[in-house]
């Protein structure tokens, strides 16, 4: 065998162990570029190249393709000429419409909210400072999230907007002609708390806040360890039954959803847990009351006027069924009065405190609930 094909085997063996060793998308220090690892996203690929990071996204809802694919280039720096296929951004974005609340949030906690040029659906985001903003013409409202104004998006001089992708949306009408980038939030899509809250990674560099971005996801990542840690040590807690009644239709968070996850890692009995849905399953009232009457909790989110047991029963007399009604274990969190979808997307820490205080009262030294208060 000479010199030469002995070479030849050595790189190709070389070549496939380091690929099989290296666990596929977290492989870091590849010849084609730099891989960001993330820990917990599955929907996230983010390599850094000369003169570009590219950040694809995978389809939630088409296994194996790709939703979107970003090419991130310093605004600064000339475009690089042999860029693959993908929607050219320049960063940092320094105006863009946010059309949902807690993309709004994080941006400020990344102090980023200067760079909040519009918003959508302006009746729905519970921060005073976005409203105040607004109504001095800081911040453009740029109306319905499904059906923005595109002449109010131009007039703000927005160079990005963010949106939330759906399934089979069909595009987005006037958008997709604007000639700008349009960033598919698809992060609700992820199926893990920190999967989701790990997004923040993405944003800090689109908005060039990457060492914030970092620091804010350790932080909330050694939080929830911890919280999840003293839950598992405490023992099983009181087990839980989630939401109410929609019309005739009772929606429930999968247990492959991130409400689904968060409840288990407040180890605590969920009689839906054996569902791997990572959305909601519609079902009706009479299988929840099958599945969950003898259920210890009842924590459901809701707007509008504070609810008590007793407005509760009136709204439906079924309710009281449920053992929780019964026991007066019942926690609502008002989301109108609190911040609660604008925090715990990309702080799941917090909901979690939230949801082992309320299964596991032996626990007082976690303090009461942020969210979640129990009806009277």
């Amino acid at each position: 065998m000479n010199k030469l094909f002995k070479l030849s085997i050595f790189l190709i063996l070389t070549a496939v162990m380091t690929t099989s060793c290296s666990g596929g998308k977290n492989n870091a220090g590849t010849a084609d570029g730099d891989t960001l690892k993330m820990k917990y996203s599955q929907l996230l690929t983010i390599v850094s190249h000369r003169g570009y990071t590219e950040v694809k996204i995978a389809d939630p809802w088409n296994k194996g393709k790709t939703l979107h694919t970003y090419l991130l280039v310093s605004d600064t720096a000339n475009v690089p000429s042999d860029l693959p296929q993908g929607t050219l951004v320049r960063t940092p974005i320094k105006h863009a419409v946010v059309t949902t609340s807690v993309h709004c949030s994080l941006l400020m906690s990344l102090g980023k909210g200067g760079s909040i040029g519009g918003v959508c659906d302006l009746n729905y985001i519970n921060l005073p400072l976005i409203k105040e903003k607004c109504a001095e013409g800081e911040i453009a409202d740029c109306g319905n999230s499904m059906q923005p104004s595109l002449e109010k998006i131009i007039d703000c001089g927005a160079d990005a907007i963010i949106v939330s992708p759906f399934e089979n949306s069909g595009g987005y009408g006037r958008l997709d002609k604007w000639g700008k980038p349009i960033i598919e939030a698809a992060d609700y899509m992820e199926t893990s708390a920190l999967g989701r809250a790990e997004w923040v990674k993405f944003y800090g560099l689109l908005f060039g806040a990457e060492d914030k971005a970092e620091s804010m996801f350790n932080e909330v990542e050694g939080n929830y360890k911890t919280l999840k840690a003293t839950a598992r040590k405490a023992g099983k807690g009181q087990s839980v039954i989630m939401d109410r009644l929609t019309g005739t239709v009772w929606y429930v968070p999968g247990g492959g959803s991130t409400i689904g996850q968060v409840i288990a890692d407040a180890n605590a009995p969920y009689p839906f847990s054996y569902d791997k849905s990572s959305g909601s399953l519609a079902l009706s009232f009479e299988t929840v009351l099958d599945k969950g009457s003898n259920a210890d909790c009842w924590i459901f989110r809701y707007e509008g006027q504070p609810l008590t047991l007793a407005s509760l029963a009136k709204e439906n007399k079924g309710y009281a069924m449920f053992k929780a009604f019964k026991n007066r274990e019942v926690w609502g969190c008002n989301t109108m009065k609190t911040t609660f979808y604008e925090d715990t997307p990309f702080r799941p820490n917090l909901l979690l405190r939230d949801f082992i205080i309320i299964t596991h009262p032996s626990l007082k030294s976690l303090g009461q609930p942020r969210y979640f208060q129990k009806l009277k």
